[in-house]
C-alpha cells in the first residue's frame, strides 16, 4: 500500500513514527537534565551517572540491527507496536527505581525497547509512502522529531523542579498510550517477503563487544587501568568485537548484508553519522551539567537555555529535506557539521560569570542551525543509498552507528575531560573539562565534513526514482549494467561484470 503526502492516512503514519521515535529522543535528552538530581538523591558517581546513560545506549546499540531484520521479515509495524509497549513498560519502572543498580537494570530495558521502535519507524515511512513524497516524510519526520530531542531539557527541567526526576521517565506513559492508537489505526503493515532470520549471534558478540569495552572506558578513571575487572572487560570485548567483525564478513548469515558496505554513499553517510551523533551525545550531558553546575542555572533554566535549536529545527528542518532532495545532499552534509564545529567552539565560552545573551545563545543558535542542516539530509542519504528491501536493515545499521556514537562519547569524553568520581559536582574541575570536551567534539564533527565530500550527490534523486518494492523491475544485460562486482539494485550474487555500486 502507498500512502500520498498530505492524506489523513499519510498524517497519521508521519504523526504515529514521530510519536515514536520522540519517546526514545525525548527520554534521551530528558534524562540529560535530570542526571544531577538523579545523581543528588541516588548518591551516584560520575560512573554510576554514565551507566544509567549507556545501559540504555548499550541495549539500544547492540539490539538495533537485529531489530531492523525483525521488522523486514515479521512486519514493521508490528515490530514497532512491540517496541513502544515495551519501551512505556520499562519508563515506569524506571519511574520506581530506588538506587542506581535498579535504574541502569531499567535503563537497559528501556534500550531494548528503543532498539525495537527506533529503526522501525524510518522504515515504516520509507515503505508506506510512495517514492515522490519519500524524502518530505524523512524531512518532517527528522525535524520533529528532533524536535523531541531539543525540548527534552526543557520538558526535563520542569518535570524535575516541578516534582522529581521520576516524572522524567514516567512522562513517557501517556506518549506511549497516543503511539499505539495511531500505529493501530493509521499505520499499513510491511514486510520484505525475502526478509532474512535475524543473526542472534552477531548481535550478542556485538552487546558484549560494546559492553566489555563501555565498562573498561567507564571504570578506568575510578578504578585504574591495571584494575582486574577494567583489563578483563577491555579483553572480552575486544574479542567479541573481533569475532563480531568476523562473524559478518566470514559467516553464512551476517546481521548487515556485505553489498551494503560496497556503497560509498552508504558507508560515508554512516560513518558521519557515528562522527555528528558521537559529539552531540557527548555534548548534550555536558552542556546541561555545566549550566546547572558551574552557571548554577536551574534545571527550568538550564532547558530553556537550548530553547533556540527547537525552533530552528523546527522551521529549517523539513526545508533541508526538501532542499536536499532536489539539489543533493553534499552542500548541506558538509556546511552542517561545519556549523556545528564553529557552535562547539563558540560554547567554551560558556564558563561561570558568562551572560546568557553575549556567551551561551550565540552558541547555542550556531549549533542549532548546524543540526537543523544536517539532520535531515544524513539519514534520508543513508537509507536512500539501498535497495528498498533493505531498508530496514539499513536504518537498524544508521540508527546502530548513530547510538554508538553516543555510547562512546558519553563514556570517553569525561576521561578526555579528566573527570571522574564527584568532581561533575565541583565548577573548576568541570568548567576545565568541559572546555577540553568541546575542543574534542568540535574536531569530530569537521572530520564529519570532509568524509561528506566523497557523497554521492545525485543518491536522493536516484532513490526516489527506484520502483517500490511491490513493483519488479528485471536487471540490464551484463554488457549494458551500470554496476560492478556485488550490486545492490541486482542483489549480491551479480556477475562480476558488473560495475560495483558506490553510490
Amino acid at each position: 500500500m502507498s500512502v500520498v503526502w498530505g492524506t489523513p492516512q499519510g498524517r497519521g503514519v508521519l504523526a504515529a513514527t514521530i510519536v515514536g521515535a520522540g519517546l526514545a529522543m525525548l527520554d534521551g535528552t530528558i534524562v540529560n537534565v535530570a542526571l544531577p538530581a538523579i545523581g543528588e538523591d541516588l548518591e551516584a558517581s560520575i560512573a554510576g551517572l554514565q551507566w544509567i546513560l549507556n545501559g540504555y545506549l548499550l541495549a539500544l546499540a547492540a539490539l538495533v540491527l537485529v531489530a531492523g531484520s525483525l521488522g523486514d521479515r515479521y512486519g514493521r509495524r508490528r515490530v514497532f507496536l512491540i517496541g513502544v509497549v515495551w519501551f512505556g513498560a520499562a519508563s515506569m519502572l524506571c519511574g520506581l527505581a530506588w538506587n542506581t543498580e535498579a535504574l541502569v537494570a531499567a535503563r537497559f530495558l528501556q534500550g531494548v525497547g528503543g532498539a525495537l521502535l527506533t529503526p522501525g519507524s524510518l522504515a515504516i515511512l520509507h515503505a508506506a509512502f510512495v517514492p515522490s513524497d519519500r524524502s518530505k516524510a524523512i524531512g518532517a519526520w527528522s525535524g520533529l522529531s528532533g524536535v523531541a530531542t531539543a525540548i527534552g531539557p526543557l520538558v526535563g527541567g520542569l518535570l524535575v523542579q516541578a516534582g522529581s526526576w521520576r516524572l522524567a521517565f514516567l512522562v513517557n506513559l501517556p506518549m506511549t498510550i497516543l503511539c499505539v492508537w495511531l500505529t493501530v489505526r493509521y499505520v499499513p503493515e510491511s514486510r520484505d517477503p525475502d526478509g532474512r532470520t535475524p543473526a542472534w549471534g552477531g548481535a550478542v558478540l556485538g552487546a558484549i563487544g560494546l559492553g566489555g569495552v563501555t565498562a573498561a572506558l567507564v571504570e578506568a578513571p575510578g578504578r585504574g587501568v591495571t584494575d582486574p575487572l577494567v583489563v578483563i572487560a577491555a579483553a572480552v570485548g575486544l574479542a567479541a568485537l573481533a569475532a563480531f567483525v568476523l562473524t559478518q564478513t566470514r559467516g553464512h548469515a551476517p546481521l548487515i548484508p556485505a553489498a551494503l558496505f560496497h556503497n560509498r554513499t552508504f558507508v560515508l553517510a554512516n560513518a558521519s553519522t557515528f562522527l555528528i551523533y558521537g559529539a552531540l551525545g557527548g555534548v548534550f550531558v555536558l552542556l546541561v551539567v555545566q549550566l546547572q553546575t558551574s552557571l548554577d542555572y536551574s534545571p527550568t533554566a538550564s532547558g530553556l537555555a537550548g530553547l533556540p535549536i527547537t525552533v530552528l529545527m523546527l522551521l529549517l528542518s523539513a526545508r533541508s529535506g526538501r532542499l536536499a532532495q532536489r539539489f543533493g545532499p553534499r552542500v548541506q552534509l558538509v556546511i552542517g557539521p561545519i556549523l556545528l564545529a564553529v557552535g562547539l567552539l563558540m560554547m567554551r565560552r560558556i564558563v561561570p560569570g558568562g551572560g546568557y545573551l553575549d556567551t551561551v545563545l550565540p552558541a547555542v543558535a550556531v549549533f542549532g542551525l548546524g543540526l537543523s542542516v544536517v539532520v535531515a539530509p544524513i539519514t534520508a542519504t543513508a537509507l536512500a543509498a539501498v535497495p528498498d528491501g533493505h531498508v530496514g536493515v539499513a536504518s537498524g545499521v544508521n540508527n546502530a552507528i548513530a547510538r554508538t556514537g553516543s555510547l562512546l562519547a558519553v563514556a570517553v569524553l569525561p576521561v578526555v575531560a579528566g573527570l571522574s568520581g564527584t568532581e561533575y559536582a565541583d565548577p573548576v574541575a568541570l568548567t576545565d573539562g568541559w572546555r577540553v570536551a568541546l575542543l574534542v567534539a568540535a574536531g569530530v564533527t569537521a572530520l564529519a565534513a570532509v568524509l561528506a565530500v566523497g557523497i554521492d550527490n545525485r543518491v536522493l534523486t536516484a532513490g526516489d526514482a527506484r520502483p517500490d518494492d511491490d513493483t519488479p523491475s528485471e536487471p540490464p544485460p551484463d554488457d549494458e549494467h551500470p554496476h560492478l562486482g556485488d550490486c545492490l539494485h541486482c542483489g549480491v550474487d551479480a556477475p562480476p561484470t558488473h560495475v560495483r555500486a558506490s553510490g
